[in-house]
């Protein structure tokens, strides 16, 4: 399974940004897809998850601001981000989780995308 992100960009406080998570690749099928973002200090943050249920969960300081979604036809996955801060500045992952054909679990990571949010 291949993961490409896209989206990032610089854009100014309270503005926004859509990240999109594009999975290509065989597997049975698709579990949990997460968004994390790696901090100027290294720092790795989940900022959110969607279940294979549909139910989402949120970092704190995001609730609200943050929508993620997924579309399984498209094979595509997105980070909506409103009324984005300065403190929302960093490299945003994709993650996502996938059950393979003959039933194991496997984990992928897409490359980041950098998202700037200037003051």
């Amino acid at each position: 399974v291949q993961l490409q992100a896209s989206g990032g960009g610089v854009v100014q406080t309270g503005g926004s940004l859509t990240l999109s998570c594009k999975y290509t690749g065989p597997f049975y099928s698709l579990n949990r897809v997460s968004w994390y973002r790696q901090l100027y200090d290294d720092t790795r943050e989940l900022v959110a998850e969607l279940e294979p249920s549909g139910a989402t969960t949120y970092l704190d300081s995001v609730k609200g601001r943050f929508t993620v979604s997924g579309d399984k036809g498209k094979k595509t996955a997105h980070l909506q981000m409103n009324d984005l801060k300065p403190a929302d500045t960093a490299v945003y992952l994709c993650l996502v989780g996938v059950i393979k054909h003959g039933g194991a679990p496997a984990d992928y990571w897409g490359q980041g995308t950098l998202v700037t949010v200037s003051s």
